[in-house]
């Protein structure tokens, strides 16, 4: 199982959802950046179990960071943050072993690791391992708003209910990041959140899962970041976006809605105002031939509904190789949308820093 991604800089993830703890190693960060411990924190809150609308697995999440952290800074070698897992339930998933969840990596990850990997939930392929990603992303976040980038994400849509969307207007959404970047549930319109959260409740109750779209907006990157071809700014951040699990579709500004207009409305104009070039519209997100051109960058991330539901599904016992009736037992979200959020800040975090120092010497980051 491969477990690294990125260039100039390295995230490495460790660990499985019912092992002894969860980590991330992060390789290549410029050193003498000071680091704040609390920001990292209020980043981890962002991502836990809250209320009825999640999992009643809660766990402390506090990071510990191990290595390549020195007197407040980073000191540029090998940064690792461990996170314990301290509320750990293994008998909900020892009784079903074997049991192929429907939606889940079990049969999967029986092909690949022929009955060797840990089946505790869901092991190294959990939920549980975007925790170690946002405390990584927290120090990416960081890096970049001291360099004037600005990162944040709403609930697009849940199932049927949509929320406003990001505005075209630079001023206004600025004032939208930092609004959505102080809430637990993060979407522009309050009545959304009421109507959103009801809907997980109702959801919750009759045993299934909902899902939605998150729609990612960055702000203040400067021009030229990115390559035309494999590393183009949509290539990475994609790359990234996937592995995030339970996303199922990435798409850049207008998107799929570019099937339904006519390249007279696809195209950005240009325009020379106060001496910067800059586009009237923002349907292609900020990205013009794999490169960043100094507009907002938008993007569109779909999370499919949690697999784990209680309702009884059709399945397969692996080992015996008989049909079965499964219904899964433990604790599960309804929803992983609110949480979700969070963690796609974050990977997008990781992606821009990483293409950014393919154009800078790490110092300018500091």
């Amino acid at each position: 199982m491969k477990n690294n991604i990125g260039t100039n800089i390295s995230m490495t993830l460790f660990g499985e959802s019912h092992g002894a703890a969860v980590g991330v190693v992060l390789d290549g960060l410029p050193a003498g950046f000071a680091i704040d411990t609390d920001r990292i924190k209020s980043d981890m809150d962002k991502r836990k179990a809250k209320g009825r609308i999640s999992t009643q697995r809660h766990e402390a999440d506090a990071v510990q960071i191990v290595s390549g952290f020195f007197e407040g800074k980073t000191t540029g070698t090998p940064l690792t943050l461990v996170i314990q897992n301290t509320n750990t339930r293994s008998s909900d998933y020892t009784k079903t072993h074997g049991r192929l969840r429907p939606g889940h990596a079990d049969y999967t990850a029986f092909e690949k690791y022929h009955g060797f990997q840990d089946y505790r939930g869901g092991g190294h392929f959990s939920g549980r391992l975007t925790a170690p990603i946002v405390a990584a992303g927290s120090i990416c976040r960081q890096i970049l708003e001291a360099n004037g980038v600005q990162i944040g994400s709403h609930i697009e849509q849940l199932y049927t209910v949509h929320d406003d969307v990001f505005s075209n207007d630079i001023d206004v959404l600025k004032d939208q990041i930092h609004t959505v970047n102080q809430k637990d549930f993060a979407t522009l319109d309050p009545q959304c959140e009421t109507e959103m959260k009801a809907l997980i409740e109702k959801v919750a109750v009759e045993g299934d899962s909902l899902g939605g779209i998150v729609e990612t907006a960055v702000i203040g990157l400067p021009t030229g970041l990115g390559e035309p071809a494999f590393d183009s700014v949509e290539s990475i951040l994609s790359h990234l976006l996937f592995s995030v699990p339970a996303v199922k579709g990435v798409s850049f500004g207008l998107g799929f809605g570019f099937a339904n207009v006519k390249g007279s409305t696809a195209n950005d104009d240009f325009e020379y105002k106060d001496g910067k070039i800059s586009t009237l519209t923002n349907h292609n997100a900020g990205i013009n031939g794999g490169i960043t051109n100094g507009m907002p960058i938008i993007i569109h991330t779909c999370v499919k509904p949690t697999p784990s539901i209680y309702k009884e599904q059709a399945s397969v016992d692996y080992l015996t190789k008989e049909n079965v009736k499964l219904q899964i037992q433990g604790r599960h979200d309804p929803c992983i949308i609110h949480r979700a959020r969070i963690v796609i800040d974050s990977v997008v975090a990781f992606g821009l820093l990483d293409l950014w120092m393919s154009k800078n010497a790490q110092g300018d980051l500091v």
